[in-house]
This record gives C-alpha cells, structure tokens and sequence, in this order.
C-alpha cells in the first residue's frame, strides 16, 4: 500500500471559522449549505474536531456559502478572509446542459 495523502493541518480550524464568522449554528450551516435533509448537525462537530475530514461536495459547499475559493478552504498556506462571507460569486456559474443527441 502507498502512504496515506496528506491531509490540511488547518482544516477543522477554517470550517469552524467559517461557521462562527457567518454566525451560524451547527443546523443553519446545514441548511445554508442545502445538505440539511442529508446529513446531521454532529457531522459539523466532528469536523470541527478535526475527527473527520468532510467530503470534495462537502467542503464545495462550504466554499459556496462562506463565498470563498475552496483552495482558501483547504491550503494551510493561505487564510480565510477577515469577513466571510467572501467576495467570490457563484452565482455566476454556469452548469453544462447534457449534450443534445443530433
């Protein structure tokens, strides 16, 4: 087997500093995020602690609410900005359609 991947250092601290910036509870993180009906409000806590490391969607969506890059979210090297939410749009982003069949 090959050695594990490397993992943020400071990423339980980023995800709890986005919650507390935003000013949210554990449960209106959830729901700010859309993944309230998926997932419970200890998922937070845990990873907070540092005891889990969240999903790629999971921390996508963080990124999306705190209005952040998720490479913010996830490189120890760099911080969050002062006030969150952050400058980043999202809702300029479009999805690709499914290809029509000709």
């Amino acid at each position: 087997m090959g050695s594990p991947r490397p993992k943020p250092l400071r990423l339980s601290e980023k995800l709890r500093q986005i919650r507390t910036q935003l000013g949210l509870s554990q449960t209106e993180l959830l729901e700010r995020m859309g993944l309230a009906g998926t997932m419970h409000y200890g998922r937070i806590s845990e990873y907070e602690q540092g005891k889990r490391e969240p999903s790629l969607m999971t921390l996508l969506a963080y990124a999306r609410t705190a209005q952040v890059h998720l490479e913010d979210i996830v490189a120890d090297e760099f911080e969050l900005p002062r006030k969150l939410p952050g400058k980043v749009n999202y809702r300029g982003i479009t999805r690709k359609s499914s290809a029509k069949r000709r």
